[in-house]
């Protein structure tokens, strides 16, 4: 595959500075210290980092979220024609804007300031089961599901509040998801992040970090993605995947060899297999999978 990094490293010409202590990823990462640890995989090597929206969910996440608060009266009007908006240029143009990334931020955060973190997870629960679980795209878990049944860990790698994220981690059966940090005190938000959103490098930065803690080989991992921001998280791995690629991602992909998987047309999906070198990992993972159950006998 071309242009993929060795041992981890960013690849020539690629503009990421991997510079220690980036805030996002640690905070993305130490979170994890309060979550129940995953079972050990079969594979202890290799996992699968997938982004979320319009990769793993068709749309934005946090948008759904907020049509579900919406129907709570969580929101004004005003504030569900702005979310609306949002949902509508993502929808049309496929990419992500970092000035609606920072609007979506700043509304998040004066929703969540002085409420419980519990009532977040409730919330996102209940609208998991109402609108997210519907829009699912069904290739994408399949190829999560190829992972897991190789004895891989799968990671949800998302700007998406963490509760949020957790959630839709937890319900698909992956191992745990990386997301934004909101800082709570005595289990109550207030109304700041814990770093920066996990958006662009930041993922890569707590992508990296993860790998260290799990003590991955990044040349066994793969990454999904479907927005040319991701271009440091995709370039880190061994595997990177274009799903339901923007533009500039799509033609990125086409020059550095990547494996395109596009769920939006039922002619793409059917016209485009299972990725080779996808595969073929997957394939040797399954067998150590099989071998470590036998062990356990």
């Amino acid at each position: 595959m071309a242009d993929q990094p060795s041992d981890g490293q960013s690849p020539a010409g690629d503009d990421t500075t991997w510079q220690a202590g980036a805030p996002s990823a640690e905070a993305a990462v130490e979170h994890l210290a309060d979550e129940p640890k995953p079972p050990a995989p079969a594979d202890l090597t290799a996992a699968a980092f997938f982004d979320v929206d319009n990769t793993m969910v068709h749309g934005s996440s946090l948008v759904h979220f907020a049509r579900g608060l919406a129907a709570r009266k969580y929101f004004t009007y005003r504030d569900v024609l702005g979310f609306v908006y949002a949902q509508a240029k993502f929808q049309l143009t496929g990419r992500e804007n970092s000035e609606d990334v920072a609007e979506g931020k700043r509304k998040a955060l004066s929703f969540i300031e002085g409420r419980p973190t519990t009532e977040l997870v409730e919330l996102g629960e209940e609208i998991y089961d109402e609108i997210i679980a519907d829009k699912i795209w069904p290739g994408t878990r399949d190829l999560a599901q190829m992972h897991l049944d190789a004895g891989q860990q799968v990671w949800l790698v998302t700007a998406t509040p963490f509760e949020l994220a957790d959630t839709i981690a937890r319900r698909l059966g992956l191992t745990g998801a990386l997301g934004t940090v909101a800082e709570s005190v005595d289990g109550v938000f207030t109304g700041r992040l814990v770093g920066e959103i996990l958006h662009g490098t930041g993922k890569a930065h707590a992508v990296r970090a993860l790998a260290i803690r799990e003590g991955l080989n990044l040349r066994r991992c793969a990454a999904y993605s479907d927005s040319y921001n991701d271009v440091p998280m995709l370039s880190l791995v061994g595997t990177a995947v274009a799903i339901n690629p923007d533009a500039d991602l799509r033609d990125l992909a086409r020059k550095r060899g990547w494996e395109i998987r596009d769920f939006r047309t039922a002619r793409k999906a059917a016209r485009i297999g299972v990725p080779s070198a996808l595969a073929l990992g997957a394939a040797g993972g399954a067998l150590a999978a099989i071998a470590s159950r036998r062990n356990e006998r």
